[in-house]
């Protein structure tokens, strides 16, 4: 088992795509979402610092030394120390007003949760037919709402909670690196409060192609009903993290 830190770098390592100078050149996912232009992260061994690859070198190196000097750092309710720091020099470039700090979760594989919702699976018969059924007459308004406008927002390996003809939650890869896998949850308004996202989390951790790779459940800081659902889960804080953009 890698100990936390060890964890944390295949965290990363999930989150983006890392040149061999160690800048992020992309976020790992299908959309190509704009990574941070400063990403840190923080467990009890040590802290991970990267800059994105647009960022002028001598910035950056002041930027990385600067994380290098702050004390390990885990706790997201209470920001490390060199965080206005880091700020002011990349506000020499343009402000930086977008902060978002989240809190990372180990997600054992093959998670047992009892729950009494039906639960179909992308890769069984039951997903064939509702991937086939979604390309034939469209999403479900609820869920387009919801961003998935299309069975290629179907992020694999991925399932679902079922409550009647109703997609209640959806458990997917938000983030698949080569030794890790980061789970994207969404439980829609109506069926929230229910266990249903614990229940899709569980089942989402047996999925082929996850055996062997690191699993990770982050959150947002600010997202109570997420932090819930990872301690019905029982699941472990071991690090945080937040990007400056």
């Amino acid at each position: 088992m890698p100990d936390d830190l060890s964890l944390l770098h295949i965290d990363v390592q999930t989150l983006f795509v890392v040149s061999p100078s160690e800048r992020i050149e992309r976020t790992r996912d299908p959309d190509g979402s704009l990574p941070p232009r400063l990403f840190f992260a923080g467990c009890a061994q040590g802290n991970i610092a990267r800059v994105r690859h647009d960022i002028e070198d001598q910035a950056a190196q002041r930027l990385l030394a600067i994380a290098a000097a702050e004390p390990p750092w885990w706790n997201p309710w209470a920001l490390p120390q060199c965080i206005g720091k880091l700020i002011d020099v990349l506000s020499n470039d343009r402000p930086s007003t977008n902060l978002a700090t989240s809190v990372i979760y180990q997600l054992p594989n093959n998670l047992k949760y009892e729950h009494t919702v039906t639960i179909v699976r992308g890769d069984s018969e039951d997903g064939a037919a509702m991937r086939a059924r979604f390309a034939e007459h469209g999403m479900p308004p609820a869920m387009v709402d919801a961003g998935f406008t299309g069975v290629g927002d179907l992020w694999e390996p991925w399932c679902v909670a079922v409550e009647g003809e109703e997609v209640a939650s959806i458990a997917f890869a938000a983030r698949l690196g080569e030794q890790g896998v980061e789970i994207g949850v969404y439980t829609f308004p109506a069926f929230r409060a229910r266990g249903y996202a614990a229940a899709v989390t569980a089942e989402w951790t047996s999925m082929p192609g996850l055996d062997g790779r690191a699993l990770f459940y982050s959150t947002s800081r600010a997202n109570r009903s997420s932090q819930h659902v990872a301690s019905r889960l029982g699941l472990r804080m071991f690090a945080a993290s937040f990007g400056i953009g």
